[in-house]
């Protein structure tokens, strides 16, 4: 599995634990910033990123900032991209299993480090279900061709 990672001003911190977990759990990413502490456009973060996963660069993405809203919002422009916005374990998990989300995005000012790690484990090592699930992931990427 090959990640993606950002965030912007907003997620740093977050950012470092994950790409700890990562490294941790022997998962090969690539950190797409941001460096810096001053305030910087989330969108110019999140949709590389995104271009990046959607093309099939990266397998999965990962997008932090305050809430995660600004840039799961930005990702889901992309075609072929399913952002969850994810702030607890349950969601983490069914988002994979039922969505078969491609990115995930969480706020640093709404979680802290511990439970951010909990979920992107989570979230990195569940599995799509498909089956009954496949025919609604279907009909979203049918509606993304017109």
């Amino acid at each position: 599995m090959k990640v993606a990672i950002a965030s912007d001003h907003g997620g740093i911190n977050i950012r470092e634990e994950i790409k700890s977990l990562m490294e941790e759990m022997g998962i090969q990413f690539e950190d797409f910033g941001c460096e810096c502490n001053t305030s910087v456009d989330y969108p110019d973060y999140a949709l590389p990123v995104a271009e990046k996963v959607a093309n099939g660069e990266f397998d999965k993405g990962i997008l932090i900032c305050g809430t995660g809203i600004g840039m799961s919002i930005a990702a889901n422009k992309v075609k072929g991209i399913r952002c969850a916005l994810v702030h607890d374990v349950f969601s983490a998990k069914a988002t994979r299993q039922h969505n078969d989300s491609n990115m995930l995005a969480m706020g640093e000012r709404v979680i802290g480090a511990g439970l951010a790690r909990e979920i992107a484990q989570t979230w990195l090592t569940t599995e799509y279900e498909g089956g009954r699930h496949a025919n609604r992931v279907g009909k979203i990427t049918e509606y993304e061709g017109k």
